[in-house]
């Protein structure tokens, strides 16, 4: 019975996904045709909250955490996945925290940064408000479920006392759970499954890997050792042959293909970033439209819906600020999709 529930449940949400034609029009459309493409994908809340002067980021989260909390009910095995999935927004939580601990910015503004994640919230925010210094609050995490998460990142921070090597540190460990929990399900939830938590660790850790070393100009070891151990295509042994490499160019001609392929005309950390965020909403288009299992089926629509609603947070805030319907479009990544499939077809 859950699993018919968890299939219905994921037909019907889907059915809300933006259409591959109505993003040009949140870019360049008027006010009138956003707040209608909006109010049918059921984001109508969204332009509600902005009117209503509250932050932006919070109901893009709010959205997000209304449809987890729908699979959760039905998720079965894949609950526990699920309530890590979500645990990357309670991360941005404590990482605001200790900006505001690095930089001695009063209790009183952070509060205003944290998301409200609800009944999945499990950080005691108050008391790490009231920590005397990074250090203290990070001791005070190591009683907490984030103990592992956060015993690397105190690590790091031990040897690097810079927030640059203290926000990878704990981004490279969540991740590193997320795939351990992964694998364990992958054998049960199929190919499909498979693919798209290939296609997202893959993602991250090339975007980390050239951003790392052509950005902020890291040493190859450093590079490497801020990666998530992966046993997906990109496997942490070409990682670390990658993580070598000494031009952008470079890196992307010993990819493996098919990254190779869909990379090679790419000039810029974004524009990779862009095009696999698009490869990867093709797979979870093909795997929402399939047969998998159903918590596959619901894995796939959260990937499309959390890319739908980064597109629709660059498109407002665009907006906000009075930026040009181009620069919309690059921001949302529009320029680099090419042709793709309506992803509202059966």
């Amino acid at each position: 019975m859950l699993n018919h529930y968890l299939d219905a449940r994921v037909s019907l949400m889907a059915a809300r996904l933006l259409r591959e034609e109505e993003l040009p029009v949140l870019a360049e459309g008027g006010a009138e045709e956003s707040a209608a493409i909006l109010a049918h994908a059921g984001l109508g809340r969204i332009l509600a909250d902005l009117e209503a002067g509250r932050y932006l980021e919070q109901s893009i989260i709010r959205s997000q955490l209304d449809d987890v909390l729908i699979l959760m009910r039905a998720a079965g095995e894949g609950r526990r996945f699920l309530e890590y999935w979500m645990q990357r927004f309670e991360l941005s939580n404590l990482k605001a925290i200790i900006r505001a601990k690095m930089s001695g910015a009063p209790a009183m503004l952070v509060r205003q940064e944290l998301l409200d994640l609800g009944f999945l919230a499990s950080l005691p925010l108050e008391e790490l408000l009231q920590t005397e210094d990074v250090g203290e609050l990070l001791r005070r995490l190591e009683t907490t479920h984030y103990a592992d998460i956060v015993r690397f990142a105190r690590r790091a921070f031990e040897a690097q006392p810079r927030l640059f090597d203290l926000d990878a540190a704990l981004d490279r460990r969540f991740y590193h759970g997320l795939v351990e929990l992964a694998r364990q399900q992958e054998a049960v939830l199929g190919k499909g499954f498979r693919s798209l938590m290939e296609l997202l660790i893959d993602r991250i850790n090339l975007v980390w890997l050239l951003r790392y070393r052509f950005l902020y100009k890291l040493p190859s070891s450093q590079v490497f050792y801020l990666l998530v151990p992966s046993h997906y295509r990109l496997s942490s042994g070409i990682l670390r042959d990658l993580a070598v490499r000494d031009r952008l160019e470079e890196v992307l001609a010993a990819l493996p293909q098919p990254y190779r392929e869909w990379l090679s005309e790419s000039d810029s950390v974004y524009k990779v970033f862009t095009i696999l965020e698009g490869k990867s909403a093709r797979a979870a288009h093909a795997v929402l439209h399939s047969n998998a299992p159903g918590f596959a089926r619901a894995f796939a629509y959260l990937v499309l819906r959390e890319r739908d609603l980064r597109m629709v947070r660059a498109a407002l805030k665009g907006r906000a600020i009075g930026l040009n319907a181009q620069t919309i479009r690059q921001a949302m990544g529009l320029d680099t999709l090419g042709a793709s499939p309506d992803r509202q077809a059966a």
